[in-house]
């Protein structure tokens, strides 16, 4: 288990989300802004090798039967992050949050329940770290399936959004 996962498990809000996971797993990184200013650029981080992988993503969801989600193009403002669980936050649903500490946010699909989950742990020196995780809650035979075809890429896109969360 990694720090960051041990962070995550800590918040009580998340330790059953855990609990409950098929697959799980955290990361983290140094910033120094706050949650509020870290989500927008995090959530809805786009370049293009990433539309195109959602659009891999999509013509496979489509094989599979799954859902496909349309991703908004326009990022919110820090304003406009809500902690308020029933809020949207992108194409997820937020189910856990205390607003500027940490938030859980997840879509649920026909194959699968995938929840990112996100805290803010202030450090010295003003720094900021940034702990992340993903669980997900195969649902039928497709959860495991997809997520096989995915990994490979979870990791390289979690990292790189988590340095665009960072970002200035």
């Amino acid at each position: 288990m990694s720090d960051s996962e041990a962070y995550l498990k800590s918040i009580t809000d998340f330790a059953p989300l855990f609990d409950k996971a098929d697959y799980a797993d955290g990361e983290s990184i140094d910033g120094s802004s706050d949650l509020r200013h870290f989500i927008p650029k995090f959530m809805y981080y786009s370049p293009a090798w990433l539309v195109f992988l959602y659009k891999v993503r999509g013509a496979l969801a489509k094989l599979m039967g799954l859902k496909r989600p349309d991703i908004p193009n326009t990022p919110p403002t820090p304003e406009d992050v809500s902690f308020t669980p029933g809020d949207m936050c992108q194409v997820f649903t937020v189910t856990h949050g205390k607003d500027n500490q940490y938030i859980a946010v997840a879509i649920d699909d026909t194959h699968l329940l995938a929840r990112i989950l996100v805290a803010a742990e202030q450090r010295e020196n003003g720094v900021t770290r940034f702990h992340v995780g993903t669980t997900v809650e195969h649902q039928n035979w497709k959860g495991p399936v997809y997520m096989t075809l995915i990994k490979p890429f979870h990791h390289m896109i979690v990292r790189n959004m988590m340095a665009a969360g960072i970002k200035p």
